[in-house]
């Protein structure tokens, strides 16, 4: 059985038409024939959207009763059995009622979809699991109902339900979303201008990554190896040079000129021993593309031109910019350069940026690593030069009408032999001497065409010539080898000196450190390995680069560290000059480790000393605070007692209600630090239900005088997943410290509204107010802010409540109440299995 297809309608926000426009589909598909069903449409009393439903079947749907409440869903089997084409399926990322066939609707989905029935769905970008983090961060509400990642990006079509932010909040004050009693709180908080424009980018730019997948994809399947510039793609090609930083920059303004440019820097490091840049100044340059919103690339590749020609063709890139050559004119007879190189082999399909630097012509100036070879390049031209050249200046010098005499002939035959000890080093000169001697006797000493020299002079000049000629490539061989060994050092003592100010810096990030490594070495993963002893299993304490090996002897490099730790690489062996390097890199990762762990021990002393802390805090509240109701209370009860004092009725029932005042003040004051005392120690475990605030908030409001607090808990509120006991306490904690600052004869207003998924408490005063930079301060323990007089608390009312309503996965924070004074605004998770109700905000918002 085939399986079905998915549809699905992605929106930036609640409003934006994702249900009308998966309403129209269903339309054009029932007019084409198609047998199109409603398995689930949630219209939340919007008119158009209740309009488009006429017309089209409905599956009924399955009512589950769970707490006393019937709630309805979709019905799988009913929809299994009923075997339409299309199925409309709404409120992708939507919980299921417990009970029901799956916990989630996107399983529902599946299952159908399995069955060959495809299905038209909807979901907000917000309910991706992946952007649940980044949503929270510009909302501040973390969404409870998610859905894979996997789940949208396996869908057939994603279709993308765009609408600018100030339509938007236009079609919302026109009441074509919300009802006008919800409008004010929906349009101040979830649904402001900067709320709306980010989340409509990050719908815009995860629909755009999806497509770049498809493109891939694409090219891929159809061996596509031109480039197709659908969007401004910069590769920046580093060679480890402080010029690096310009040509970032450049790439950088280059992307700004292009809606949705992307900046790639990569940095080619040969396969054979230390890479040829510098680690600090590729760090450096990490971060600057990374700061500028590009990404960095570490490619291995002998060919750099040929290698920064298919990374860029794999990733589908238009611009490459380069730097001018760093070497000086001299140096081209050894080939054009990368940067030429690349720009006769790019194509028509590639530009190529060759962009000016203070660097430009200064020599290569940068370390290397590769020991005493050449390269693969220069050794070939060598051969070239001590072989093929003495051929050919023979083929020359015998077709010459004139004779130059043997001395010049020689002259010339060693100029080839320099010529071969400058390119290819020894060899190649002593096989071009080797040669060149053998035809000068063969073509240019009598007699001639025979291996035989009758004149002792021409054999002395022929000995000397061969001579002069090996010396000569010792000597260029030796300076050449000598060059290389202090460009290796250099690179070396760059490398140690990096790690030592590394330490000096006390950087502790043993990623950032194994990727350097990995970097330096051109591998392809690196790993640190630990094992408690000699008996026991390796584990990973950190690694980079795919696949890292789990046993030291595993890799093809280990580096022994301590007894118990190793350093395991794999790529490719290393030749033995590039261990001591290394070696150092490992002893640099053991002392990272072991700084990592003992900066864990140390955040672990310092909240063993914030709980030192608070128990001298408590120690200089407790005597004064707690001893003042208790110096009451026994004051009332020895007067009571007292033999000297006849009391009236009247005296003792005030002496009683001074002693029953005391006792509820050290009752409230011994609560609080016993609750401080469990948050301080994580021991709060709130058990979390659905229940109504108007359950709960009248009972949190009877420490306080009734004619002081203003109530307004609408009754259509949604109800909310809370901790009953916590939140009472939170609230009373609140609402105790706003009326204790309200002016005689003003209320403090308890309000509560529904916005998006979430319910928030606001709690205002009419009092002094706090300026904004102490609005922080004011949560902290045993922090009374102004003049506030002793006796009127520790300091933990809002302490316990901001604590007790983040262990319910809710927020706690402090505005400027309008005319004057402070608003508490308690941020609480509405109830995910709430029946919908018509023209509630807190309902909607999650459609």
């Amino acid at each position: 059985m085939a399986r079905g297809k998915l549809r699905i309608y992605l929106g930036a926000a609640p409003g934006v038409g994702k249900t009308y426009s998966m309403l129209s589909e269903a339309h054009r598909r029932v007019e084409r024939g198609t047998d199109c069903v409603i398995g689930f449409v949630e219209h939340h009393s919007r008119p158009r959207t209740e309009v488009m439903l006429h017309g089209l079947e409905q599956v009924e749907r399955r009512e589950i009763e769970y707490r006393g409440t019937v709630f309805q869903e979709m019905d799988v089997d009913a929809v299994l059995e009923r075997r339409p084409s299309v199925v409309l399926v709404d409120e992708l990322a939507h919980t299921n009622i417990p009970g029901s066939r799956n916990t989630k609707r996107w399983q529902d989905v599946e299952e159908l979809l399995a069955a060959g029935i495809s299905v038209v769905s909807a979901v907000n970008i917000q309910h991706l699991e992946s952007l649940g983090d980044v949503v929270e961060s510009i909302t501040g509400i973390r969404q409870q109902e998610t859905v894979p990642d996997e789940v949208v990006r396996r869908a057939d079509q994603v279709e993308l339900v765009d609408m600018s932010p100030q339509a938007l909040r236009r079609r919302m004050a026109h009441g074509n979303i919300y009802k006008p009693d919800k409008l004010d709180a929906a349009l101040a908080n979830y649904f402001r201008p900067g709320n709306l424009t980010a989340l409509r980018e990050l719908a815009l730019l995860w629909v755009a990554d999806r497509v770049d997948e498809y493109l891939q994809e694409y090219r891929s399947e159809h061996s596509v190896s031109t480039i197709w510039g659908s969007r401004e793609r910069i590769v920046v090609g580093l060679t480890g040079g402080r010029e690096g930083r310009t040509l970032i920059r450049r790439a950088a303004r280059l992307a700004e000129k292009g809606a949705g440019g992307e900046v790639l820097a990569v940095y080619v490091s040969r396969s054979d021993g230390l890479t040829s840049a510098s680690p600090k100044e590729l760090a450096v340059q990490r971060t600057l593309v990374e700061d500028v919103g590009g990404s960095f690339h570490h490619v291995v590749g002998d060919d750099v031109p040929q290698s920064l020609l298919d990374f860029s063709r794999g990733v589908n890139a238009t611009q490459i910019v380069l730097g001018t050559s760093r070497r000086k004119t001299w140096q081209y007879m050894f080939g054009p350069g990368v940067g030429a190189t690349v720009a006769r082999d790019s194509g028509p399909d590639l530009d190529v940026h060759i962009v000016t630097h203070e660097e430009a012509a200064k020599g290569r100036g940068l370390p290397t690593g590769r020991g005493a070879r050449l390269g693969r390049t220069r050794t070939v031209w060598g051969w070239l030069a001590g072989v093929v050249g003495p051929l050919l200046l023979t083929l020359l010098l015998t077709n010459l009408t004139t004779d130059l005499g043997i001395a010049n002939d020689m002259l010339l035959y060693l100029s080839l032999t320099v010529a071969a000890a400058l390119l290819g080093g020894f060899l190649p000169a002593v096989a071009s001497a080797l040669v060149g001697s053998l035809l000068i006797n063969w073509y240019f000493t009598p007699p001639v065409h025979e291996l035989t020299i009758y004149d002792p002079k021409n054999i002395v000049a022929i000995v000397i010539f061969v001579l002069v000629a090996v010396s000569v490539a010792s000597v260029v061989d030796l300076a050449a080898r000598r060059t290389q060994q202090a460009a290796r050092l250099r690179a070396e003592s760059e490398i140690l000196s990096f790690l030592a100010g590394s330490v000096l810096r006390g950087e502790t990030s043993l990623d950032a450190l194994l990727e350097r490594v990995r970097e330096t070495f051109a591998m392809e993963s690196v790993a640190l390995l630990e094992r408690a002893a000699d008996t026991e299993p390796w584990s990973c304490a950190g690694s980079v680069g795919p696949s890292p090996v789990p046993r030291p002897e595993d890799a093809d490099v280990d580096m022994p560290v301590g007894d118990h730790m190793a350093l395991a690489l794999t790529g490719r062996v290393l030749p033995a000059e590039d261990r001591r390097v290394l070696g150092a890199f490992a002893a640099q990762a053991a002392v990272v480790l072991d700084r990592r762990r003992l900066q864990e021990e140390a955040d672990q002393a310092r909240l063993y000393a914030e709980g030192d802390r608070i128990r001298t805090a408590l120690l200089a509240a407790v005597s004064h605070d707690l001893r003042t109701p208790l110096a009451s209370i026994k004051a009332s009860v020895t007067s009571l007692r007292s033999d000297d004092v006849e009391w009236s009725e009247a005296d003792e029932a005030e002496l009683l209600e001074g002693i029953e005042l005391g006792a509820d003040r050290l009752d409230h004051l011994v609560g609080n630090l016993l609750d401080m005392s469990r948050l301080q120690t994580g021991t709060v475990t709130p058990i979390i239900r659905e229940i109504d605030l108007d359950e709960v908030i009248p009972m949190a409001l009877g420490g306080v005088p009734e004619d002081s607090v203003v109530l307004d808990i609408p009754e259509d509120l949604p109800m909310v997943a809370v901790d009953p006991g916590l939140l009472e306490r939170a609230v009373a904690n609140v609402v105790e410290n706003a009326v204790k600052y309200s002016p005689e004869g003003e209320r403090v207003l308890v309000a509560a509204s529904a916005i998006a998924d979430r319910v928030e408490v606001r709690v205002a005063d009419q009092g002094p107010g706090v300026p904004d930079e102490a609005k922080s301060r004011i949560f902290a323990p045993f922090q009374r802010y102004g003049d506030a007089p002793r006796g009127a608390g520790v300091g933990l009312g809002l302490a316990v409540a901001r604590g007790f309503a983040e262990a319910m996965g809710g927020t706690l924070a402090a505005e400027d109440t309008p005319g004057g004074g402070m608003t508490m605004v308690l941020t609480l998770q509405k109830a995910n299995d709430r029946p919908p109700v018509p023209a509630d905000l807190s309902e909607t918002a999650t459609s």
